[in-house]
């Protein structure tokens, strides 16, 4: 068995892009947080799926929604990532946000959001991995938020 320290160095050799998924409650108060285990998984239907830890606040909403969004964070986005990140009662306060297509938020300036029905949910170890049938897309200009070895980056091209 691998040792666990070799285990999270390895993988954060691994740059990813951040984002923050987006979903409402049945009162429909907004809830999100920062994900990088983002992927794409098919085109044909286009689906992605995104990981999440069966402690953290997002496994239940996760659990009883239908839908949620996926917003990619651009390169000047640091402080939204942090924001979603941290263990803040209301991470919307003072985040700029529309409801998408679907009834989510979108965040404002992300390079990139999806809008999710969800397909399927796998139990894997401490996480869930949230399959989505993606239902609505959008992209924009500019550069990625990058996660690489326990901090941010930005792409340099």
């Amino acid at each position: 068995m691998i040792d666990s320290d070799l285990f999270r160095a390895v993988l954060g050799r691994f740059a990813s892009g951040i984002t923050v998924i987006t979903t409402r409650d049945t009162a429909g108060t907004p809830h999100g947080m920062t994900v990088s285990a983002f992927s794409s998984l098919s085109l044909d239907p286009p689906l992605i799926l995104v990981c999440v830890a069966n402690d953290a606040t997002m496994a239940p909403l996760l659990a009883a929604t239908e839908t949620f969004a996926v917003n990619v964070l651009s390169a000047g986005q640091e402080a939204v990532s942090r924001r979603f990140a941290g263990k803040i009662d209301d991470r919307f306060a003072g985040v700029g946000y529309h409801g998408g297509t679907l009834g989510d938020p979108i965040l404002e300036d992300v390079l990139a959001s999806l809008e999710c029905r969800i397909v399927a949910r796998h139990p894997a170890g401490d996480h869930v991995i949230v399959v989505g049938q993606v239902e609505d897309a959008a992209v924009h200009e500019g550069k990625p938020l990058l996660y690489y070895r326990g901090g941010y980056a930005v792409l340099e091209r």
